[in-house]
């Protein structure tokens, strides 16, 4: 499934069309995991004037004679958005192109999908069910130690399930998926199975580190490119080569030499090495010493003597 890294890139390589202005809408299998709008045919004549990723969506906004249109696009599991010239061959699972004309050459948008569970959908009509639920974005200054203490601990009863859960939520943080999420915790030494109410602060601050770290470095080398997946201008990322534990059950890991261990979490494979990831399952706590009242510590040496 395209996961962030993915989609920032998608969104990347779709630039060269702004400010191009739609010359005609192909909708060759309007059934999508929602079905494709009768009226998209409405984008022709509009100018695209802007792009932008909200988690995994992405959003493009139209310009035209009745005002701004917005289209709201997932990619579902196998999803891409592809640019080729006029007179490229239509693939078999290239379900909807768009056709936009510069001034002086025709570039056609594929929407290419495999399983067809991706969507095409006007914003306006799904803003409130798909969108507005969402949480912060992990490269965004809101998303920090801090924010995610508060999500676990502020609350009635802290947030015992595992961290990686908590990570991956997408009410809390959107774009974490379970690669990313996978090599963040092994890089801040944190065990997936750790109840988040158990991690501390510090941690928290290193996890937020890494995150960031892993999800900037593949949108870098332009995203993980499993299975099928490639992004507009036809290139593929290679991220999934530098991989350090994600994939790699029964491997050695590659700080330690410790065999990979995999659990399931939520049904996700969760890679993790047992050693540099130790799980913790309640907190450490310190005994004090009670220092018993001098008076009657006197009177039980006087009666020694």
């Amino acid at each position: 499934m395209p996961e962030l890294p993915e989609v920032q890139t998608t969104a990347t390589s779709l630039q060269p069309l702004l400010n191009q202005t739609v010359e005609k809408v192909s909708v060759f299998q309007p059934k999508l995991r929602w079905a494709v709008p009768d009226d998209l045919v409405s984008l022709r004549d509009y100018q695209l004037i802007d792009i932008e990723r909200r988690a995994k969506y992405l959003i493009l906004t139209f310009k035209g004679a009745a005002g701004q249109k917005k289209l709201l696009i997932h990619l579902g599991m196998s999803g891409s958005l592809q640019q080729h010239p006029v007179g490229f061959d239509k693939r078999k699972h290239d379900h909807v192109i768009l056709t936009f004309n510069n001034g002086k050459k025709l570039t056609q948008l594929h929407y290419h999908d495999p399983r067809r569970f991706g969507m095409l959908l006007w914003l306006e009509d799904y803003e409130d069910k798909l969108i507005t639920h969402l949480g912060v974005e992990p490269l965004s200054e809101d998303f920090s130690a801090d924010y995610l203490y508060h999500h676990i601990h502020n609350r009635k009863k802290p947030i015992e399930r595992p961290i990686k859960s908590v990570i991956m939520a997408q009410e809390i943080v959107v774009g974490v998926g379970n690669i990313y999420a996978t090599e963040s915790l092994f890089l801040s030494k944190i065990h997936p199975l750790t109840p988040a109410h158990l991690i501390s602060h510090e941690q928290l601050t290193t996890l937020v580190a890494h995150i960031r770290q892993v999800l900037q470095t593949s949108i870098e080398k332009g995203g993980s490119t499993l299975k099928d997946f490639t992004v507009a201008d036809g290139q593929t990322g290679y991220f999934q080569q530098t991989l350090l534990v994600y994939g790699h059950k029964g491997g050695d890991c590659p700080s330690c030499g410790t065999a990979i261990e995999n659990v399931k979490i939520n049904q996700r494979a969760s890679t993790f090495c047992p050693t540099c990831q130790p799980l913790i399952t309640r907190k450490k706590t310190v005994k004090k010493s009670v220092k018993k009242p001098l008076k009657k510590t006197a009177q039980k040496i006087a009666a020694l003597l």
